[in-house]
């Protein structure tokens, strides 16, 4: 608060300028203090704090994406989520990563330039050791990447890209094609170490392990939509997605499926009472997929069971791209026979928990955390299904640590329509024990 001078003092001050006692200056006010920053136009500032945010808001989208991937295929609770933005030259990005690391560079298509993908030692090791059947707790010891471990991190890299890709899909087409992966941050050099670049750092947790992982990505590579990289532009074009008008009662089915995989018709019809079903890839007892129509939208959590209530799920995140067969395609052998080229031909095996109806308004509004009651009672017996096509009944069951189905019963034509029509289906015959007639 400023203080008011009286009369008397005035003249007393006017009297000493006049005396030459005191220079007029030391009267001035002082200036406001201000933080002065000297410019380095070594490093320079070419994002703005919009532009930060942007990308700030995409990577937890991408994280979002990464959880629910990454959570299913690892058989673990995983968490991720962006710890900062910032931007800084390519030579600091360099200096500031340990070694040996997991390092790779990313072809950003349809950009001419590339990005860079780290992921700390902690966590890679992490990874390696769930894949292949350890406790997550990974090794102390930091060594180069054996050829085995290599393509075990591809995978996952891969799979990461193509989160990466959905993340991106509100301002370009992205396709990240993953490059050759490194260990050492020096063999790796897509900018001079002058040019600015924007790092993405997100925290990792997986178990109890945790790390980092970090997006690079230089300016240069990215010059070509600076402009679209704001906030204002993100919603602008989430909103034009959405603008179409819908009736939002129209009702929507949606199917509750653990696994999906693709058998030779021979090879069903061949199935009995006590055939096993068996994943083309390990699967986690206790979490689905919810599907509607032939797209893979919500990672799901199943709720224990007690006989009294229905089958519930619960949402815990968002799947990654539609739904396809698991695995690898199986060979078709085409024989010139039409009987032999008919029983070759491949069918797509589904097994259904249950399905649930919803309104377009419900679906719109499902998200982490929502639960689903389906159709189906506790205990009932899994829907089988081939192509579409209800043709056997099973249970889910362990074998030596597997986790499958086995058939309990066979469904007739007949049989399959009584289950259209809503009737009571035929008494089911008990399966032997497990370890007999695996479809594999």
């Amino acid at each position: 608060m400023s203080e008011i001078l009286s009369q008397e003092e005035i003249d007393q001050l006017l009297t000493a300028i006049n005396a030459g006692d005191t220079e007029p200056e030391a009267f001035k006010p002082a200036a406001n203090s201000r933080k002065i920053k000297i410019y380095d136009f070594k490093r320079p500032d070419k994002f703005s704090k919009e532009q930060i945010r942007t990308f700030a808001i995409m990577y937890e989208q991408f994280s979002r994406l990464a959880v629910a991937d990454l959570s299913a295929q690892l058989r673990s609770i995983v968490h991720i989520r962006v710890a900062s933005v910032d931007q800084l030259t390519y030579e600091e990005f360099i200096r500031s990563i340990p070694t040996p690391t997991t390092i790779t560079k990313i072809n950003m298509d349809p950009f001419k330039g590339n990005a860079i993908l780290e992921i700390d030692p902690t966590i890679t090791f992490s990874i390696i050791d769930r894949i292949c059947g350890g406790c997550g707790d990974g090794t102390k010891s930091q060594h180069e990447l054996t050829e085995i471990e290599q393509n075990i991190m591809e995978d996952i890299i891969i799979r990461m890209l193509g989160n990466l890709r959905e993340a991106w899909a509100e301002l370009i087409d992205l396709r990240p094609r993953l490059g050759q992966i490194d260990t050492n941050p020096i063999f790796v050099q897509i900018a001079t170490p002058e040019d600015m670049s924007v790092l993405i750092t997100m925290e990792a947790r997986i178990g109890s392990v945790e790390g980092m992982i970090n997006f690079c990505i230089p300016y240069l590579t990215i010059e070509p939509i600076m402009g679209k990289l704001s906030p204002w532009s993100w919603y602008n074009t989430m909103a034009r997605d959405y603008s179409t008008p819908v009736r939002d009662d129209i009702p929507i089915t949606l199917i509750a499926e653990i696994l999906r995989r693709d058998y030779p018709l021979n090879e069903i019809l061949g199935w009995n009472v006590g055939t096993v079903i068996l994943p083309l890839r390990p699967l986690s007892p206790g979490f689905c997929f919810l599907r509607l129509g032939n797209r893979r939208i919500w990672q799901c959590q199943i709720l224990p069971d007690r006989k009294w209530f229905f089958k519930r799920i619960t949402i815990i995140g968002y799947a990654e791209k539609p739904f396809g067969t698991e695995g690898n395609d199986m060979d078709n052998n085409v024989n010139s026979l039409v009987k032999n080229a008919v029983y070759s031909a491949r069918m797509t095996v589904s097994v259904e928990l249950g399905a649930a109806s919803k309104t377009v308004r419900e679906v719109f509004a499902m998200g982490e955390g929502t639960i689903i009651e389906l159709d189906k009672l506790a205990g009932e017996p899994v829907d089988v299904k081939a192509n579409g096509v209800y043709i056997a009944k099973g249970e889910v069951v362990v074998i030596d640590e597997i986790f499958g189905i086995r058939v309990n019963k066979i469904i007739v034509p007949f049989d399959a329509f009584e289950q259209s029509e809503k009737e009571e289906p035929a008494p089911e015959t008990e399966a032997p024990e497990p370890g007999t007639g695996e479809a594999t």
